[in-house]
C-alpha cells in the first residue's frame, strides 16, 4: 500500500481537487470488466454499413458506444460492452443522439450579425471571413485593454480547443457554468473534508452499497447511466434507500424512506443525523480515530442538534431521523450520503455539502467498499507546445477578497464584470460560448444580456441556434459529435480506460468541428504553435502511439481496459496521508476558521415564500439534458414541454385544475410563459416543481419554441455562497395567473 502516500500529486486535477490516479502503460492489454471480447465482432458486423465508435455528447457522462448505418444513412446507437460508463446500454438520451443528427434546425454556416444585438440579424459569411473577423476584433481588443478581457464559457468535449487558444492569447478568464451553478460547492467541500474531490463521473460505490442516501440527488431522472444502471442493482440486492425531497421522485419511489422535508432545511436534517451517530456511539470508532481531525469540536457543536431541534425545522419527525440514523450505521461502511450534482441552493451550500461529506466520514464510508472508492485514470501524454503567456491579471483581481476557496473561475464573476468591473484598469470585452445557452445557463437572465451588451465582441459555437446565438456577433456551426474525432475520452472510473469518438457521417451543411474552428483561428493569430497537429487524427494518433496503441486500432476496438494496478478501496486500516492542512480527514476545518466561515457547519434559517406564493423548484427529466435537446426530433417525442406540479390542496384553493394551462409569476412580477398544470400529492404544498430547459424564445427552434415555461426566466434572485461563489437560485417564489391569452 506504498502507492497511497503518493496519492496527494494526483489529486489536484484542473484546479479542483478531483481524486485519480494516473496509469501508464508502454503496450496497452484490453481488459474488460465484464469479461466481454475486446471487439465485439457481431456487433461490428450488424448493419450494412458496419459500426463507428464514439461516445455520447448528450451529457456529460460519455458512455462509449457504436453508430450503425444502412446503406449509408444513420439507423441506431448501441453501447460498446466494453465500456464501464455505459455496460454496453445507452439511456434515451443516448439513443436519441440520431435525433442531433438528423435535426433540420441546425446552424447550417457562419453568420455574421449586421444589426444591433438581439435582433438576430445576420448575414451568412464564408468560414474565412467569419475567422478574419473574429482575429481582428479579438486584436483590437488586446491593443486596447489587454488580452485578459477576452473570456470563455464553455461546456463540451469541443470547449478545449478554444481554450487552449484564450489562453495561448493571454487570457485564463476561463469558466465552465458546471462550477458556479451546479457542483461547485460539492467539490469545494468534500476538497476541504478529504483533500479530494468527489469527481465526474462521481466516485461512489452505489453496486456495492447496503445504504443509499439520496439529498437532492434525482437519480433516474438526471439519467447519469452508470449510476442508474448501479442504483438499479443495488436495490435489486436489497440495499436500503433513503430519498430526502421534497418531491415523491422516480428514486424516493424506489426507496424504504421517504422523507419529504420542507425546502431549504437540509442542513439542519444532516446536522440532527450527526448528533444521532455520536450521541448513540454508532459511528466508526477506530476509523475516526485513525483518519479525522476535530471529533471533540464537532461533537460539541451538534450537542444541541437534537431531532426534536430538526422536527419543526423540517417537518421530518423526530423517530424517522432516528430511525433512518440507525439505518446508515447498520449498514455502516458501505453506506452513502449521496453528495448530489446539482448543489446550488440555497448560498450555504458548501456548508451543507461538508455537512453530509462529515457523515460519511463519522461512518467510515471515504476509501471503502460501498461507499467512496479511489477512481483511476489512464494516462495518455499529449504532444507538448510552448508555455502559455501569463496574464497579468484575471477576474479574481477585480473582485478582492471574495469567494476565497473558489478553485476555477466563476461564470457568473465572469459576467458582472463584464456588466461593470469594480476596478478601473480591468474590463471584459470579449466572450467566447462554446456550448452553452447561457441566456438560460446562468441565473438573472436580463444581467447576462446587459453585460452582453457591453460587449466589443461575442462569438458563439454550437450545434443548434438558441438564445444565446441569437445574441452573437459571429455565430460559428459545430457539427454534431456523429460527425466528427474529438480528444480520447479518459475519464477517471473503476478502471483505467481510454474510449474514441470518430466520425460516422461526413458534416452536415456548412458545419465543422471544434479542433479544426480552433487551429484555424490560432494560425490566424499567430499562435500555432500551440496546436503542432494541424489534423486531430494526426494528434490522436501521436497520443495513442504514445502508449502502444493507434488511431486504426481504437477505431476497430473503441473502447480499450487496461488493467487495474491500484486498489479502489484504500482506507482499510492502513496508515493513510489526506490532502488536507492536518493531512486527515476534517471535520473540524481549520481553513475555514482562518478565512472567517464557520469551520463545522451549522443551520441558518432562510426567507420564507410570502402569502399566497411557493418556493421555487426545478430539475431534470431522463429523456433531456437541460435545453440542449429540448428541440431534438427524437426526444421530443419523449417530452415536448414541461409541467409544473402543484400539490392536490393548493390546486382546490386557487380553482386550479389538473391539465390546465397557468402562468407563474415570481416575487419581482417577472410571468412566465404558459405552463401547463400537474396536479399531484407527489409534491409539498409549499413549493412548486418543473423541469428546466424547456420555454425557448428562439423561433429558429421550430420544436421547442414557446413549448413550457423556462424556470430561468423566474431566477431574478440569487443568494451566492461566499465560501466559493456558487449561485444559490432556490430562493425564488411564485405565484400563479390563471389568464393564459
Amino acid at each position: 500500500m506504498g502507492k497511497q502516500l503518493n496519492r496527494r500529486e494526483f489529486i489536484k486535477i484542473a484546479g479542483m481537487g478531483v481524486g485519480g490516479m494516473a496509469l501508464a502503460s508502454s503496450a496497452l492489454k484490453p481488459f474488460s470488466l465484464f469479461a466481454q471480447p475486446a471487439v465485439n465482432e457481431a456487433l461490428m458486423a450488424t448493419g450494412s454499413g458496419g459500426a463507428t465508435p464514439t461516445y455520447c455528447e448528450i451529457c456529460f457522462w460519455k458512455c462509449a458506444g457504436w453508430v450503425h448505418k444502412k446503406d449509408g444513412q444513420p439507423w441506431k446507437i448501441i453501447g460498446n460492452p466494453d465500456d464501464t460508463h455505459s455496460n454496453g446500454r445507452f439511456c434515451p438520451r443516448g439513443t436519441g443522439g440520431i435525433g442531433a443528427y438528423l435535426d433540420p434546425d441546425r446552424l447550417k454556416t457562419p453568420l455574421i450579425r449586421v444589426e444591433e444585438r438581439g435582433k438576430q440579424v445576420f448575414r451568412e459569411a464564408s468560414w474565412d471571413e467569419a475567422f478574419t473577423y473574429i482575429a481582428d476584433k479579438m486584436q483590437q481588443i488586446k491593443e486596447k485593454y489587454g488580452a485578459e478581457s477576452l473570456a470563455a464559457f464553455t461546456h463540451g468535449s469541443g470547449g478545449s480547443y478554444f481554450k487552449n487558444v484564450i489562453r495561448a492569447f493571454g487570457s485564463n478568464n476561463i469558466a465552465a457554468p458546471s462550477y458556479a451553478q451546479c457542483r461547485g460547492p460539492r467539490e469545494e467541500a468534500y476538497l476541504m473534508t478529504f483533500g479530494e474531490g468527489v469527481g465526474s463521473p462521481e466516485r461512489t460505490d452505489i453496486a456495492n452499497t447496503k445504504c443509499l442516501v439520496l439529498i437532492g440527488s434525482h437519480i433516474g431522472e438526471n439519467m447519469h447511466n452508470g449510476q442508474v444502471q448501479e442504483f438499479t442493482q443495488a436495490h435489486m440486492s436489497g440495499a436500503t434507500v433513503i430519498t430526502v425531497d421534497p418531491r415523491f421522485s422516480t428514486a424516493a419511489s424506489k426507496s424504504k424512506y421517504w422523507l419529504p422535508i420542507k425546502p431549504a432545511t437540509d442542513t439542519a436534517l444532516l446536522l440532527a443525523w450527526i448528533h444521532v451517530i455520536i450521541e448513540e456511539e454508532l459511528y466508526d470508532k477506530e476509523y475516526v480515530k485513525k483518519y479525522t481531525y476535530g471529533f471533540e469540536e464537532l461533537k460539541k457543536a451538534v450537542r444541541h442538534n437534537t431531532p426534536e431541534w430538526a422536527y419543526p425545522i423540517t417537518t421530518i419527525k423526530p423517530h424517522v431521523i432516528r430511525q433512518t440514523a440507525r439505518e446508515m450505521a447498520a449498514a455502516a461502511p458501505s453506506v452513502i450520503i449521496h453528495p448530489g450534482r446539482h448543489v446550488t441552493w440555497y448560498g450555504d451550500d458548501t456548508q451543507r455539502v461538508r455537512a453530509g461529506a462529515i457523515l460519511n466520514a463519522l461512518l467510515g464510508s471515504w476509501g471503502r467498499r460501498g461507499g467512496f472508492y479511489a477512481p483511476v485514470k489512464a494516462h495518455v501524454p499529449k504532444p507538448k507546445h510552448p508555455p502559455y503567456p501569463k496574464p497579468k491579471k484575471e477576474w479574481r483581481d477585480a473582485l478582492p477578497g471574495k469567494y476565497p476557496l473558489a478553485n476555477l473561475s466563476l461564470s457568473t464573476a465572469i459576467r458582472d464584470i463584464t456588466v461593470e468591473s469594480p476596478v478601473d484598469d480591468f474590463a471584459i470585452k470579449g466572450w467566447f460560448v462554446y456550448g452553452t445557452n447561457l441566456i438560460q445557463t446562468l441565473p438573472q437572465p436580463e444581467l447576462t444580456k446587459k453585460a452582453i451588451q457591453n460587449l466589443d465582441l461575442l462569438v458563439a459555437i454550437d450545434i443548434m441556434p438558441s438564445e444565446i446565438t441569437g445574441w452573437a456577433d459571429v455565430v460559428l456551426p459545430e457539427c454534431t459529435y456523429l460527425e466528427r474525432y474529438d480528444d480520447l475520452r479518459t475519464s477517471p472510473g473503476r478502471i483505467p480506460a481510454i474510449a474514441l469518438r470518430a466520425p460516422a457521417f461526413e458534416p452536415k451543411y456548412n458545419s465543422k468541428p471544434a479542433y479544426w474552428m480552433a487551429v484555424q483561428l490560432a494560425r490566424r493569430l499567430g499562435l500555432s504553435e500551440y496546436f503542432p497537429y494541424e489534423r486531430i487524427e494526426d494528434y490522436l494518433d501521436y497520443r495513442l502511439k504514445a502508449v502502444g496503441s493507434s488511431l486504426e486500432e481504437m477505431k476497430k476496438l473503441g473502447v480499450k481496459n487496461l488493467p487495474l494496478e491500484e486498489d479502489l478501496y484504500f482506507l482499510n486500516g492502513e496508515p493513510y496521508e489526506f490532502a488536507t492542512p492536518s493531512g486527515k480527514i476534517e471535520l473540524y476545518s481549520n481553513t475555514l476558521a482562518e478565512y472567517g466561515f464557520d469551520p463545522i457547519p451549522r443551520y441558518e434559517a432562510h426567507e420564507e415564500p410570502p402569502d399566497g406564493f411557493y418556493r421555487l423548484l426545478y430539475g431534470r427529466a431522463p429523456m433531456h439534458s437541460f435545453g440542449r435537446t429540448t428541440n431534438n426530433p427524437v426526444l421530443t417525442e419523449l417530452k415536448i414541454e414541461n409541467e409544473v406540479w402543484i400539490h392536490p390542496k393548493v390546486a382546490r384553493e386557487w380553482g386550479i385544475e389538473n391539465g390546465s394551462y397557468i402562468r407563474l409569476e415570481n416575487q419581482d412580477s417577472v410571468i412566465s410563459n404558459k405552463i401547463k398544470v400537474k396536479v399531484t400529492e407527489r409534491i409539498r404544498h409549499d413549493c412548486v416543481y418543473m423541469v428546466h430547459g424547456f420555454g425557448h424564445t428562439q423561433k429558429q427552434l421550430h420544436r421547442g419554441f414557446n413549448r413550457g415555461a423556462d424556470d430561468t426566466q423566474l431566477i431574478t434572485r440569487v443568494k451566492t455562497d461566499p465560501i466559493m461563489g456558487g449561485t444559490g437560485m432556490r430562493v425564488n417564489f411564485v405565484t400563479f395567473r390563471k389568464e393564459v391569452a
